[in-house]
């Protein structure tokens, strides 16, 4: 088998041998990125990236270079940035996308290129047009020219859980022939089920000439729930490599969770005898950065980093907590970064407080955003009796996301009630200067968001408007989710405030800034497309 990346950093705890390491491949910003709604900007995808480095990824998939200029640009700044992990680009099986990928990761310490080609027959008779010896020839092709980059090609059979076995050892071991050093093994549609996973690995294994030069990769999609059990599956069968996403983020119903599968693994090793690179405690530090850039709440009870992962309602299970923890705690919330408790601040705190509590929680900001976020924590303090931490990480991650953005909400005024009609006056701040409109709407929701684009015209339609509350009680703030589309392009904007209507103000607003984004990259393309 070949070496495994990031080994000069890695050591096997006691009792474990090197064989046992699993590669933790994520994929969250290209997979993930995905996701309807979900893009990320240039300086998010290198935020996040820095993070996934600190916190012991092995390989981090940087993007599609020949997707987009912007994904090369950003696939090529990851590949500077990194200073430990393998820098990963993916390409389809052609030349172009092959060479492009190349030029984007040659920038970095350890590059690779993944590149894959459909191998099931409904893809190759619907998506490809190809007949199966085309296919075969096709990865020959594909992993040949990809060597010529680098030494680290990984290629992947899409739709493998779909593929005839006979025709599925044959492509793999034309990979490995031509240079392949990881194959991926992609659940691409959550079909599979965890038995299956295992008799597909290990029948690869078995049957494939020379199979134990390569590393085996999972690449399961969540369709049915199975994500991650298939890709513990596969480990059983000898596959070394997971390919995850933080939270689980991903197309469709997302990718294994990379938090689950690294949570399984650690909390679980007498049936999973191995063990991975990951730093548990930068988990939920990872969760809360991916939910706030990609604007995708994570859901209260998601395993691992969820709200109400180690929350505690029941008497009897707060009982039993109360005298050992382990009666309904299989792992400690410690191990994955989260507290044991949450302390309360109020209006009453000081700044030297309020910058001692953001480093607890894992905050580091500058002069100017440490005072804006002081400020806007003080505001709400005088609105709610008790503001918990995860009112405080609302607040600085909001303060963060909105740091750029051109338009910002300044002032909001409505007039509701069972009387109407219902009005919205609204002040917002658009490239330095201030506006202010007026609306009427059904409903004080829909006055206010006619307010906005009184400002603000669009053709944007919205097929998502949604609320929950960050933390209990009537005081609480309130989260809202906005979705809008337009051209075809998607985008989700979240905002928080006590008051429901500022927040959903805000959330609509940062939709319209990351469409404004979107509509920047496209002009920019089409310019150089001109050129």
């Amino acid at each position: 088998m070949t070496g495994f990346p990031h080994s000069e950093a890695a050591n096997a705890p006691a009792g474990r041998s090197e064989k046992d390491r699993v590669i933790i491949f994520d994929t969250t910003l290209r997979d993930g990125e995905q996701s309807p709604g979900a893009t990320m900007t240039h300086d998010e995808k290198l935020e996040v990236a820095a993070l996934l480095d600190q916190m012991g990824v092995d390989v981090i998939e940087a993007g599609f270079p020949a997707a987009s200029n912007g994904d090369f640009e950003a696939v090529v700044e990851i590949s500077k940035l990194v200073k430990n992990a393998v820098v990963a680009g993916l390409a389809r099986g052609n030349p172009k996308d092959i060479d492009r990928a190349g030029e984007a990761v040659r920038h970095a310490r350890r590059g690779r290129i993944h590149t894959f080609i459909g191998t099931s027959p409904i893809h190759r008779q619907f998506q490809l047009q190809m007949s199966a010896d085309q296919v075969y020839e096709n990865v020959i092709a594909s992993v040949t020219r990809a060597r010529t980059h680098t030494d680290d090609v990984e290629w992947s059979a899409m739709d493998a859980t779909r593929t005839e076995p006979d025709f599925l050892c044959r492509v793999v071991e034309a990979a490995i022939k031509a240079g392949a050093t990881t194959i991926n093994v992609p659940d691409t549609v959550g079909y599979s089920v965890p038995e299956e996973m295992y008799e597909t690995i290990k029948m690869l294994r078995e049957r494939v000439p020379d199979a134990d030069k390569a590393i085996f990769s999972m690449h399961c999609h969540n369709d049915l729930g199975l994500a991650v059990a298939n890709s513990l599956a596969g480990l059983r069968a000898g596959a070394r490599q997971i390919e995850c996403t933080i939270n689980g983020l991903g197309e469709r119903a997302g990718n294994a969770a990379l938090e689950e599968v690294v949570m399984a693994i650690k909390t679980r090793g007498d049936r999973l005898p191995y063990w991975t690179n990951i730093d548990t405690t930068m988990i939920t530090r990872a969760s809360r950065l991916v939910s706030n850039v990609s604007a995708f709440p994570v859901q209260y009870n998601k395993a691992i980093v969820g709200q109400n992962a180690f929350a505690h309602e029941s008497g009897i299970h707060q009982d039993g907590v109360l005298k050992n923890a382990q009666t309904y705690e299989i792992m400690t919330p410690e191990s994955v970064g989260v507290r044991a408790s949450s302390l309360v601040m109020g209006k009453h705190s000081g700044r030297h407080a309020f910058r001692e509590k953001l480093k607890e929680m894992g905050y580091d900001l500058g002069d100017n955003a440490f005072e804006d976020a002081f400020n806007r924590f003080k505001d709400l303090a005088d609105r709610k009796k008790h503001v918990f931490d995860e009112d405080i990480e609302t607040l600085v991650d909001q303060e963060i996301a909105s740091a750029k953005d051109r338009i910002k909400v300044l002032s909001l005024t409505v007039i509701a009630g069972t009387g109407g009609p219902q009005k919205a006056t609204i002040t917002l701040e658009v490239d330095g200067k201030h506006y202010t409109a007026e609306a009427k709407g059904d409903g004080p929701v829909d006055a206010t968001f006619n307010a906005i684009k009184a400002i603000v015209p669009h053709e944007a339609r919205l097929p998502l408007y949604q609320v929950h509350a960050v933390t209990e009680g009537t005081d609480a703030q309130a989260e809202v989710s906005v979705r809008l589309e337009e051209n075809g392009k998607a985008v989700t904007g979240r905002g928080a405030d006590t008051d429901t209507l500022v927040a959903s103000a805000r959330a609509y607003v940062s939709a319209l800034n990351k469409l404004a984004i979107k509509r920047d990259q496209v002009h920019a393309q089409s310019g150089a497309s001109g050129a």
